[in-house]
């Protein structure tokens, strides 16, 4: 009996070897990913996993603020993240970002425009450790059947008649641009007078603001729920084709202009996989799913080349001339210090 028991462990125990040895759909290790909620085309993951045999465990978050903690925290070993400018450099003043190689990204060189290599710079120093993904800028979404005035000011967000019908970002930072903007201060302020200023300007907004929302703010404007709502350029796009009634205009006081990139953390442990996945993504026609799928613009000059709606590739929300606007800039890094502040404001804020 203990033969036989022998035999069938051994058996066993040579067909799961055998199974494990070149027969598995990912025989080239992995690569975790946290990226931003509906932010890829599932496809293009797909094909990656196809074409390079390694498999992509991938996880979302919501805001940056929600990704930095965990990150730092180390529980789940990520490779590759997608902050956004701000948090990069706060990554990069706290060594949690390794440079990149860019012999090992050359669709990245090649098909990234400049002109988002020299936005980067502003957060990105020479371009050592972030890889441009989307971009586009921040503005207001109305709805012409609920708002008949012109929309050219952060200020209609502190109209009455709009009461309950305002939806407004529930980010530290993206809350504070408007009210900084508002009293027309910059939105990378850490002067604490202006912070100050802009806090009261929100706390007196509040009992007109129907709810504080991230990616809920273009399901509430497609179906008609308020009137007016803070948003990115990339869901403007989305929303307008499911409502023609909706419009989207960067206020004249000047909004944010915002790049999120590819990153890969210092301790990654799978670079080499962290770097294939990061250039696969930047192929023009990987890019452009990307693109069409979130709607958010896209860096990559080569993409935007393929898409065959002309309106959309000449779409003043989803390419604009930033030239064309005021006072338009960059989040910047503002220090723990700072950063404590304005977390402490913001929680002032919502708790009143």
């Amino acid at each position: 009996m203990k033969k036989w028991i022998s035999l069938v462990l051994c058996i066993t125990l040579f067909t799961t070897l055998f199974a494990g040895c070149g027969s598995t759909d990912t025989p080239n290790g992995e690569v975790y990913v946290f990226n931003w909620g509906e932010y890829i085309d599932e496809e293009t993951i797909k094909m990656f996993e196809k074409e390079t045999g390694i498999d992509v465990i991938y996880e979302e978050f919501q805001t940056n603020e929600e990704m930095y903690p965990k990150v730092e925290a180390g529980a789940t070993t990520y490779d590759i993240v997608c902050p956004s400018d701000y948090m990069i450099a706060k990554m990069v003043d706290n060594n949690m970002l390794a440079e990149l190689n860019w012999d090992n990204l050359p669709n990245a060189k090649q098909h990234i425009g400049a002109q988002y290599y020299e936005k980067s710079e502003e957060f990105d120093p020479g371009n050592k450790y972030s890889v441009p993904y989307c971009w586009g800028t921040v503005g207001i979404l109305y709805n012409t059947s609920m708002v008949k005035e012109p929309v050219t000011s952060w200020s209609i967000l502190w109209d009455e008649d709009y009461k309950d019908n305002i939806l407004m970002q529930s980010s530290v930072r993206d809350l504070f641009m408007v009210g900084l903007k508002l009293n027309g201060y910059s939105m990378n302020s850490t002067d604490k007078e202006e912070l100050d200023a802009a806090k009261q300007s929100l706390i007196e907004q509040k009992p007109l603001v129907q709810a504080y929302v991230i990616d809920q703010v273009r399901d509430k404007m497609i179906g008609g729920e308020a009137a007016l709502g803070v948003i990115y350029s990339g869901e403007a796009i989305y929303t307008q084709r499911e409502n023609p009634d909706l419009e989207y205009v960067v206020p004249e006081e000047g909004s944010n202009v915002w790049i999120d990139s590819w990153c890969i953390l210092k301790d990654a442990p799978n670079k080499e996989n962290a770097e294939k996945f990061i250039d696969f993504m930047c192929r023009p026609e990987i890019a452009l799913m990307n693109f069409e799928y979130i709607t958010y613009s896209t860096p990559n000059d080569s993409a935007r080349e393929l898409i065959e709606d002309e309106d959309i590739r000449n779409s003043k929300i989803a390419f604009p001339d930033l030239s064309e606007y005021n006072d338009m800039e960059t989040f910047s890094y503002l220090g723990d210090e700072a950063d404590e502040y304005l977390n402490n404001l913001y929680k002032e804020v919502m708790s009143n």
